[in-house]
């Protein structure tokens, strides 16, 4: 119940405008990215207000985990925890193994 209060608080306050001037600002201020070659990891949820193009992660990052994932959205970690938790999991487990953490 307290992920739908969390919800209905962001959606009633007049707080969208701001929140969104962020995404706009960040798509058009930031500078021009190198190739970033730290290990990433990509969860996709149906419900996000914004998907990442695969396209363009695998041209700009080391992608060696792509998942989409069945539910959630832009708020994943209250609204899916366990799915989130598992992807997490399965992203770091061949590291640990590399490492024998």
């Amino acid at each position: 119940m307290d992920s739908f209060y969390d919800t209905l608080i962001f959606r009633i306050r007049p707080i969208k405008p701001s929140t969104t001037r962020m995404y706009y600002e960040n798509s058009y201020s930031l500078p021009p990215l190198s190739y970033i070659k730290v290990p990433t990891g990509i969860a996709l949820f149906p419900a996000d207000i914004l998907l990442t193009p695969k396209e363009w992660a695998v041209c700009n990052l080391n992608v060696t985990r792509w998942t989409s994932i069945a539910r959630g959205g832009h708020f994943t970690a209250m609204e899916e925890p366990e799915l989130l938790a598992q992807d997490i999991h399965a992203f770091y487990k061949p590291f640990r193994a590399k490492n024998k953490y």
